[in-house]
Order: C-alpha cells, then structure tokens, then sequence
C-alpha cells in the first residue's frame, strides 16, 4: 500500500524520487535540502499547490499509488503557473479541506491566523462554502412536495379502504343469495321472448354501471372544482417581490470584503510597528537621538524629525481607525445576511408561484378530462334508457322470476368486479402509506439538518478543539492553563486562571495551538475520509521532544503522516526519508526555490 513519488522542477527539487509508506514518514535533512519542498510536490499530486521551480518553464510531479497513476505537469505561461494532469483530489471540496486541515505547512491559513491572534471563524467554516446547501434544501423541498402528494393519496386510499371492503363482502353474498335462487328456478324453453330477456338483462346491468361511473365522474368534476377554487385562491393570495436583490449583495459582498482587506492591511502596520515600540528596538528602523528633554528620532516611515509620543498617538489613531473599519464590516455583514433572507424570500415566492401554476394547469387538463367522460357516460346512460324502455315494453308480459334474478346477478357480478379493482387498487396505495411518511420525514430532517448544518459545524469543530486541547495539555508541558474557542471563534488561552494574550506565548505553544485549530476542522469535515494524507512541517519552534510527543499525537489521523525534521533529530519510527541523492536547487549558489 505504498505511494511512490517522483518530482521534477518542482519548488526547490530539480529531480527527486521517494516512497512513502502507511503511517509515520520523516524528511530529515539540513536546510536548503528539499524537506518542505517534497511536502509541496505531495500537494502538488494532490491539486492543492503548483510550486513551480523559479526560472523553470515546465515541471511535473507523478504519484503511483494502489488504486492507479497521478501525473500533474506544470507549465508557465505569461508568467503565470499553469496545472495540467490527473490531480488525487478531483473535487474542489476535498482540496479545500486538505489545504486547511491537513496539509499543515508553514504556510497553512490556520496556523498562520493563530499566530497572527486573527479570528478563526472564516477558516474554520469556509468548506461550508462549496457545499450548496441552499440548492440542496430546495431539492430536498421539491422531492417532499411530490412525496406530500403521493401520500395524501395514500392517506385517502386507507380512508376509503374499510368501505370498499364492506362492499366486497356485501356483494359476495348478494352473488351468493341469487345464485341459489337461481338455482330453485326451472330454465324457460329457448323461445325469441327469452332472447329479448337476455338482452334487456344484460343492458340493465350496463345502465347500473353507468350509472355508477356518471356517479363518480360527477364526484370527481365537484372534487377537482374545490380543489382548483382552493388553489387559485391561493394563487391570487400569493405576492411575489417584483425585484432583484442579487446586485446589491454581489455589491455589499465586495464591499465587506475590500474593507476586511484593509483591516488586515491596517492591523499589519499597527502591529509591525506596535511591537517596534513595545520592544524598545526603535533604533533598528531609525537614528535615535537621546536629549535631556526626550528621546528624538527620525520617522522611518518619512524621514520627518519626530518624538516617540507622537508616534504613539499616531498607532493609536491607526488602532481606532481599525476598529471604526471592524465595526463598519460588521454592518455589511448584517447586511449580508439580511439580503440573503431577502432573496431566499423571494425565490421562495416565485417557486410556489411557479407551483401553483402548474397545480392550476394540471387541475384544469384533469377536470376537461373527467368532464369530457362524464358527457360521454351521461350520453351512454341515455341510450341504454331508450334501448330498455323499448325492451321492457316488449317482454313485459312475459317477464319472470328467472329474467329478474339473471339480471340481478349480471348486475352484481358487474358491480363486485369493479369493487374488487377498486379494493385492490387502494390497498396497494394504502400499504405505501407508513413507507411514504418515513421517507417524508427522513426528507423533512435532512432539510433541518442542512439549515443548521453551519451552527452544528461549528458545535463540532469547538468541541474537538476543546477535546484536542484537553489531549495536548496532558501531553505537553505549556506556560498555559487551557484555551479555547469562543462562540465567535476568537482563541483565548488562560494563565493562572486568567484570561492571557496569545501574543505572550512561545513560538511552539503557538505553533502547538494552530494545529490543535487545524486538527479540529480535520474531525468536524471528517477530512480522513476522502484525504489519506497528513502534511507537517516548520515546526522549528519545538525541541526535539515536543515534536516527537506531536508525532505520536498525530499517528493516527490519517493512512499517511509526512513530517520534516533535522538531520539531529533521529528518534522517530517509521520510515525514513533522505533526500541526499536528490538534485535540489540549494546545489546551484545562484539560484534559491
């Protein structure tokens, strides 16, 4: 069940080749030796990267694995990095999660958010994206309107179903009854009279039937007029919003997104020189001229001679500016969400209306149908009343006893005929009932499950954060208490059980909880079962302790686990990559991946 890989031109391996097998995988090497940029190829077979070789016009990575051969060439073109191949996640739901939650780089969004103390939320839901679930829900409410009308039939059928067997049961025994009758009754001679006899017997019994069938085609046509009154009434009742919200939110959207682009803009600045101050290392960006009245320097930024009070003001000016933009996206964002309301609003309004319409349409081609038979029966019924009155008139004196029972029995021949049709017609509709309710309900429960889909996402991806971070803490010595995820996804850790800033912990503990973060995205999109892979890497921040006991932590979250480490830390098990034959770009001093 081994993979073998071979890259070529890709990041800074000019040529390489290596098998990976089930569990652990080491890349130990110094720097410069194609460690991070073997997990790149791996990324590269997978489809989530195309790190191309600088000043390479063309690479490929190819992976060979059990279930078949993945070959990914990489082309540039007008200095852009073009993919082309097979990739081993075909689906662009799949590649999503694996970049966020399994290929733990160092340049993975999640871990780089942590260490930058930025919010959670967007990372840790973004799969929810490209699920579609609006136009699932809508499926799903198509296919349980038609489930709704198999059933109500159902539902009728069992309704009418003790009747219909009662009058099997009646009719049985009135056969019986005039059989025996029959039975006492001498056959008249063959005589010209009795051939009349069979005839007016035989249209009595059509006459009862017809009779009958104009019956329930006028029971029809009445049912399909309430039916057709109550859905145009429904139909003149119904509003449908006569505009079009999609411009608007495409517009919001855009415009929440340039203004959370120029919070992480700002917020750069703010902290880049925030900590310039805080550190006490202004003299690194500038000259610093101590006086007895305060210190003087020169702004880095125009040159302009300054003091270090000024600058202060200035990053709090920036800080409040930062908040104003925070607080304006979180405006858009109500909006957002107001217009998405909005127009499912009206999407809704035009499906019913678009239903009903076609409700009218099929009510009206139904009635112009039973109607048209109905004329047609009635027509008939007339006839047949010509034919017997001519008939009666002309046998009446030699009507019998025998004549009335035949014709009694043909009637009720014909009418336990058609009662048995129609018995096992509505049992077979009623034994669909408890499966149709079934299936409306499961459809009824997938819809609530997709509408509180993303809030249960969310449920499960804090509980496995709060389950990885209670597993990590019994394994890792930390300067920290505990973290966790708040409802709006904010990371907070506490020290001597007080709330403490991220910014305060070590470089490992941060690294530590970007892939606790990452992990519980892993558990809650169940990643491990479309991605066999695990990527780890720049994880310098940990000794070799630590990232050994995160290796152990780790076994078992994916088929494959690929890790890099340096050349000194060799107490890991499991298979063992050395990229010393490799052709890298580190052995060329002029060119670097």
């Amino acid at each position: 069940m081994t993979w073998n890989l071979t890259a070529e031109n890709i990041a800074g391996i000019r040529e390489g080749h290596a098998t990976i097998h089930p569990g652990n995988n080491v890349v130990r090497a110094a720097n410069w030796q194609g460690k991070s940029s073997f997990l790149q190829a791996i990324e590269t077979a997978m489809g989530t990267r195309t790190p191309l070789t600088e000043g390479a016009d063309a690479g490929r990575v190819q992976l060979d694995a059990p279930d078949g051969s993945y070959a990914v060439e990489l082309t540039r073109r007008n200095g852009t990095v073009v993919s082309e191949g097979e990739v081993f996640l075909d689906d662009e739901y799949d590649r999503i999660r694996a970049d966020l939650y399994a290929f733990l780089d160092e340049d993975n969004a999640v871990r780089d958010a942590v260490r930058r103390g930025e919010n959670l939320e967007e990372l840790l839901t973004r799969p929810l994206d490209f699920e579609n679930i609006e136009e699932r829900i809508a499926d799903l409410k198509a296919e349980r309107s038609s489930v709704e009308a198999e059933l109500e039939e159902a539902r009728d059928a069992a309704r009418r179903l003790p009747g219909v067997q009662e009058d099997v049961t009646r009719l049985t025994d009135e056969l019986e009854e005039l059989e025996a009758e029959r039975a006492d009754l001498a056959e008249p001679d063959a005589t010209a009279e009795n051939d009349d006899r069979e005839e007016l017997s035989r249209l009595r019994a059509e006459r009862s039937q017809t009779e009958q069938r104009v019956d329930r085609l006028s029971d029809a046509v009445e049912r399909i007029d309430d039916k057709l009154a109550e859905v145009r009434e429904e139909y003149e009742a119904l509003t449908v919003p006569d505009e079009d919200v999609s411009a608007e939110l495409a517009e919001v959207r855009d415009r929440r997104e340039s203004i959370r682009t120029d919070v992480d803009l700002l917020q750069s600045v703010y902290s880049a020189n925030r900590r310039v101050l805080e550190e006490g290392r202004v003299e690194l960006l500038t000259d610093l001229d101590r006086g007895i009245m305060g210190d003087e320097v020169d702004c880095w930024l125009c040159g302009e001679s300054t003091d270090e009070g000024t600058v202060r003001d200035r990053l709090d000016e920036l800080s409040d500016r930062i908040s104003e933009l925070k607080a304006e996206r979180a405006e858009y964002d109500d909006r957002v969400a107001e217009l998405e309301s909005r127009r499912e609003e009206i999407r809704e309004a035009r499906k019913r209306r678009d239903d009903l319409e076609r409700r009218v349409d099929d009510l009206e081609a139904k009635r112009g149908d039973r109607a048209e038979s109905l004329d047609s029966a009635r027509e008939r019924k007339a006839e047949l009343d010509d034919r017997i009155d001519d008939l009666e008139a002309a046998v009446a004196e030699h009507s019998d006893d025998l004549t009335e029972i035949k014709s009694e029995i043909k009637r009720a021949e014909a009418e336990l005929e058609e009662k048995r049709e129609e018995l096992s017609e509505i049992e077979g509709l009623a034994d669909r009932r408890d499966t149709l309710e079934a299936e409306h309900d499961d459809l009824g429960e997938e819809i609530a499950a997709l509408r509180n889909r993303k809030a249960e996402l969310k449920r499960r991806t804090r509980e496995a954060f709060d389950d990885a971070i209670d597993d990590l803490l019994a394994r890792f010595d930390t300067s920290f208490e505990t973290a966790r995820l708040t409802s709006n996804f904010d990371l907070v850790v506490a020290r001597d059980g007080r709330e403490a800033s991220v910014d305060a912990l070590s470089e490992g503990e941060l690294e530590l909880l970007g892939i606790v973060a990452a992990l519980a995205g892993h558990e809650a999109f169940e990643v491990a079962q479309n991605v066999p892979i695990m990527l780890l890497d720049q994880l310098g921040g940990l000794t070799e302790g630590n990232l050994s006991t995160l290796v152990e932590y780790l076994d078992d979250r994916a088929e494959f686990l690929v890790f890099t480490a340096y050349p000194e830390h060799d107490a890991f098990d499991g298979n063992v990559i050395e990229p010393s034959e490799w052709d890298v770009v580190s052995s060329d001093p002029t060119v670097r991946p």
